[in-house]
């Protein structure tokens, strides 16, 4: 589905012989501008045959199937990406199964069973790819309840599609089952990450605890285990989610459905998944007492860095990049006097921030383009610096207005929200070829990590103060606690 949808976005949608047949009832206006035709019909307005801009009431009306209309899937997924940005996704299917609803009423109750009927598989294909495509909105009771109401219409009028949004709502409560024992699994993860070992303490007594070379010594294969947690988080988070970090509160924030979870919250767990991996790389080069043995840690780590690169894992690549340049770590130049740098300073240039991450952004093209005609499973893999993937979503966001000054919908600036979104998901849903080893998954996703705090005190012991800052934040009370 996802990549029908992706392709489909790369060029804009055109209006359909439905689409056209639906506008004809209304008087339609035209004029040529310098590089197309714009044309209006009633409150839609187009661009060479392309949707603009139109109103919000107009814009739900053409999500609404009929007897002889189905709304472009492209446009299906668009406007249920960012329609929460202007109304709740509750209020959105109430209105839109309403709609379907009254547009078949003719006053004869027989006549309006047939038509209902007629319209049923239309309605059940929407509601089917509004639930594979958003299943958390399913989440909020009343999104539930609704569907259950319009299981029960369905199944007045047609036996088929009743059958059909019976399976509908049994794929989708499997799900969003898979969803809430998913976020139990990374909470119970969390809570034995943060417990804090006495081994962790002191580096005096490191030789009570594994490092990550005693668990996985060959760096191609930490690489292949890194990549399975990445796809796997990767893979319950919702493409409402990059929507809903900048979507407007909702009044009813409280609602004991639909807010008991955190909207962004499997995206905001992946963003700390990046975050622990660059501070473990942080604390496995600051826990040796040897100074040889901090530097093969380096050396190792530069080298799970490159197999990162290879199989197209940028974010895990630019985590381990991130951890290997913070302050403690950085700061250790005997231990780096001891490291050939070569292939991590090429590594640096390729996730080098200058000119908008352009280096990077070249990188992931070529990384797309292989999995786009890829021959093996391994090729497929596209996992994108996750962090700058969110910047530009939410500075496309901030950079274009949502509605235009005749209150129109900017329906441009969804096209290309639905563009950004939807190539995630081509990534998301690549299955990870690499055989699992539960032994070293258990130790990254578990393994305690020392805190930015812990991590300088451990630095300083490596190696000592060079100058009167680093010795004044040596003598910091807070250091002198730990």
């Amino acid at each position: 589905m996802w990549i029908s949808v992706s392709q489909s976005l790369r060029g804009r949608p055109q209006m359909s012989c439905f689409q056209s047949s639906r506008n004809n009832s209304v008087a339609a206006k035209g004029r040529r501008c310098g590089h197309g035709v714009t044309a209006s019909y009633g409150e839609m307005c187009y661009h060479d045959n392309s949707l603009v801009s139109a109103s919000l009431e107009a814009l739900i009306q053409h999500l609404v199937p009929t007897v002889d209309y189905y709304p472009d899937r492209s446009y299906v997924f668009t406007f249920l990406l960012s329609s929460r940005l202007f109304l709740h996704p509750y209020e959105l299917m109430t209105r839109v199964c309403h709609l379907c609803v009254e547009q078949q009423r003719s006053g004869d109750a027989l006549l309006d069973k047939i038509r209902f009927r007629e319209v049923a598989p239309k309605l059940v294909q929407l509601l089917t790819e509004w639930t594979e495509t958003f299943p958390y909105d399913f989440r909020d009771e009343r999104m539930m309840r609704c569907l259950k109401d319009m299981t029960h219409h369905v199944a007045r009028g047609d036996e088929y599609s009743w059958r059909a949004m019976q399976q509908m709502t049994q794929r989708l409560i499997k799900r969003l089952s898979a969803l809430g024992q998913y976020e139990e699994a990374v909470a119970a993860l969390n809570a034995v990450a943060t417990e804090r070992p006495a081994s962790l303490k002191s580096k005096q007594a490191s030789g009570q605890r594994n490092d990550v070379m005693s668990v996985c010594d060959d760096p191609f294969v930490l690489a292949q285990q890194l990549t399975h947690i990445e796809l796997d988080r990767l893979s319950f988070i919702g493409p409402e989610e990059f929507i809903q970090t900048f979507a407007m509160k909702d009044p009813l924030e409280n609602h004991k459905g639909f807010f008991r979870k955190r909207k962004t919250s499997n995206l905001e767990a992946y963003v700390n998944w990046f975050n622990r991996l660059s501070y473990m790389v942080a604390t496995e080069i600051c826990m040796p007492v040897k100074k040889k043995h901090r530097a093969r840690i380096i050396e190792f780590f530069i080298d799970v860095a490159q197999e990162c690169f290879n199989i197209g894992n940028f974010n895990s690549l630019m985590a381990i990049i991130t951890g290997m340049n913070m302050s403690p770590v950085a700061r250790l130049r005997k231990t780096w006097s001891k490291v050939n740098t070569d292939k991590f300073e090429i590594l640096e240039h390729q996730m080098d921030p200058s000119s908008n991450f352009s280096n990077y952004r070249t990188a992931l093209r070529g990384a797309t383009q292989r999995s786009e005609t890829a021959h093996s499973s391994q090729e497929k893999i596209v996992i994108p610096f996750f962090s700058l993937l969110i910047k530009d979503i939410y500075f496309l966001n901030e950079g274009c207005a949502s509605r235009l000054t005749n209150g129109h919908i900017n329906f441009e600036k969804l096209w290309e929200l639905a563009k950004q979104v939807s190539e995630f998901l081509v990534w998301r849903q690549v299955i990870c070829p690499f055989d699992r080893d539960r032994r070293i998954l258990q130790y990254l996703v578990t393994t305690p990590v020392f805190s930015e705090d812990e991590l300088h005190l451990a630095s300083y012991e490596s190696e000592g103060p060079e100058n009167n800052m680093e010795k004044d934040k040596r003598r910091s009370p807070l250091l002198c606690r730990l």
